[in-house]
């Protein structure tokens, strides 16, 4: 019985990296869904449930790594921070799926420039926090995540850069008030990605200065 309340260290890394994986996922099913955006090459309601799957799969993991840190009596890392991580993958899933819902929602038919780099920023972001947490358990790792979490927050930088840039475009042209007001509002929840994201990277980093 005792032994049950120690699992091997391997089950909470194995949890944090299904986790982020489904964070990928969903980043690369939101990039495909917005890059298609006007295109009819791809069907939006199919992707938009892809995003949408992918973020009930997180859920189910979260729900096993939060049941796993009631149960156990010790943890490898601070429990914590194994908490706070995990609502924090969860938060860039949930971040991913307001963007996906959001293309039914305001009826977005077609993408834009800004949109689509917006994507790709998230998910390039999204791919270094995966990397980030499969890497955490290797201590011979520490620098090279270090450097991806240092790459998180640039992309983030960036990503603010092009959401000022797009929102300011949409009140300088000949587009309606309507059309303005809504990818204002897409743009937001876009870069709500990249912030999501960088909470997570700079948890990551804690860990690591923790335990070093």
């Amino acid at each position: 019985m005792f032994s049950s309340l120690m699992p091997q260290r391997k089950e909470f890394y194995e949890l944090l990296a299904a986790h982020s994986d489904r964070v990928v996922a969903g980043a690369n099913a939101t990039l495909r869904l917005v890059n298609s955006l006007g295109l009819g090459s791809q069907d939006t309601a199919a992707l938009v449930s892809e995003v949408n799957t992918n973020e009930k799969s997180a859920d189910k993991i979260k729900a096993e790594l939060i049941t796993l840190l009631h149960k156990s009596f010790t943890t490898p890392i601070n429990r914590d921070q194994i908490h706070t991580l995990t609502i924090e993958l969860d938060n860039v899933v949930n971040a991913l799926q307001d963007v996906a819902n959001a293309v039914g929602m305001y009826s977005i038919k077609e993408s834009t420039p800004e949109a689509r780099e917006l994507a790709s920023l998230g998910a390039d972001a999204c791919m270094r926090l995966n990397r980030a947490v499969m890497a955490l358990p290797h201590k011979n790792r520490n620098d090279e995540t270090i450097n991806l979490c240092k790459e998180i927050d640039a992309i983030e930088s960036q990503a603010d850069r092009v959401q000022r840039k797009a929102i300011g475009q949409l009140f300088e042209g000949a587009c309606t008030i309507w059309w303005a007001m809504k990818m204002r509002e897409f743009y937001s929840l876009q870069e709500d990605v990249l912030d999501r994201c960088e909470d997570a990277a700079k948890t990551i980093e804690e860990i690591l200065i923790e335990n070093t």
